[in-house]
This record gives C-alpha cells, structure tokens and sequence, in this order.
C-alpha cells in the first residue's frame, strides 16, 4: 500500500519522518492543544503501520509535545497556565543563555542581518496586524539566536520554545500591542549581541520572558474566583 503524506522507508528514518509530520502539524495548529491523537486513524490516514506510528509518539512525548497515558492513548500537550508558566521559566534561563554567548561569539555581518532581516518581518505583520506571521517571526528570531549561540544543547531547546509560540498560543494570545512591545524588546537584544555586550544581552533576554511570565500570572491572578464575602447576598449553592 503506497503512504499517503509519508515516503520514508522502515527502522529509524521512517519513525524520524513519522514524527516530523506530526510535529509540524502539531506546530501549525492543525491538532490543536489537548487534541486526542488516535493511533488507528493516524496509520490508516498515513498509510503506516501502529508500530512505527506508536514509537514517532514516543518520540513526541520525550520532546514535551504530546502525552502518553495507558488505556487512554496519546494527545497534544494541553496549554494550561501553570504548565505554560513552567516552560517559560525554562525559556528564561535558555534564552538569556543563548544572548550572552551569541554576544561573545559576535556573529558575522550577514547573520546579524539575518537577525534584522527577522526584525522587519514582524514589524510588517503589525499592519495590517497578521498573528500567524507575527508568531512565526517571533520563533525564528528566538531559534536564530539559539543558532547563533554556537551550543548545540542550546540549539536542542528548540522545542521548548516553539512549544510556548505556537502550541500554546490559544492560552497567550498575542495582540498588537503585546507585539509592539516584543518587536521593541527584540530590537535591544539584537543590538547586544550586535555589540558584543554579553551581560547586556542576558539581562534583556531574560527580562523579555520575564515579562511575558508576569502577564501570565497576572492575568491567571485577576481570572481567579475570588472568595464569597460572607455578607454578600445570592444563592450559597
């Protein structure tokens, strides 16, 4: 039976192109956060076998982007606030990492202006304002610098942070002013690394997640139930 959507052969490299094409679909939002992934449906529409199938989630769930649960099948991680929290704190430490020693490698003219190249891109989504180019931008800025780091665990962290972007995006969504804001703080850690200013470069890098951080619980605080005066009037369901 020809695959459909899937062309590599057996053993790893079929479990690796497995994985990659639900990855991507997970990214691009087509099973959306919380999404029930079932294992019969999946091979029959790929036009694989479960075993493959079965190990490719493997591999998701080892990546963060899916979970395994016995007798209940696989799904896309779910987007709550605290898991969302959880993973930022991480990006906060990977991120300021990364700008510091991207600074100390002071990348070559072309791959700043990569980094500028990215820049301009989200400044175009701002208007007409165009979340998914927007969110798309803002990945590739966050992965150049993992890039241009030069650490290849670094580099391995990737997942976290497309998993923050765009996996969880329903849970923080971004609006133009929140872009605004990001495109600003953006520009000052390119001009760091630009500079070769190392401490510089950490210190706006972290602050950029630790203001995304603060809004979330921010906003987690105010959706709160607050608890019932006892003189206040109403149904004591």
């Amino acid at each position: 039976m020809a695959r459909r959507g899937v062309t590599g052969g057996p053993g790893t490299g079929l479990v690796d192109e497995l994985a990659a094409v639900l990855r991507e679909r997970i990214y691009s939002g087509r099973y959306p956060s919380g999404a029930r992934l079932p294992q019969e449906n999946l091979a029959a529409e790929l036009g694989v076998s479960r075993t493959p199938l079965r190990e490719a989630l493997r591999v998701l769930e080892q990546e963060g982007l899916v979970r395994v649960t016995p007798g209940q099948g696989a799904r896309v991680v779910s987007g709550d606030v605290a898991t969302l929290l959880a993973a930022y704190e991480l990006r906060a430490v990977v991120d300021g990492l990364a700008a510091r020693l991207a600074a100390r490698a002071r990348p070559a003219l072309a791959r700043c202006r990569d980094l500028r190249r990215i820049l301009a891109s989200q400044r175009a989504a701002l208007d007409p304002w165009s979340p998914r180019a927007y969110t798309g931008a803002n990945v590739d800025f966050h992965e150049q610098i993992l890039h241009l780091s030069g650490n290849e665990f670094l580099v391995a962290e990737a997942p976290v942070l497309r998993m923050t972007a765009q996996v969880f995006a329903p849970v923080a969504l971004v609006d133009p002013a929140r872009a605004q804001r990001a495109i600003a703080e953006h520009e000052a850690i390119a001009t760091a690394i630009e500079a070769g200013h190392e401490d510089d470069a950490e210190r706006l890098a972290r602050a950029h997640i630790q203001a995304t951080i603060d809004e979330l619980r921010a906003e987690h605080d105010d959706a709160a139930p607050t608890p019932r005066d006892s003189t206040a009037s109403g149904p004591a369901s």
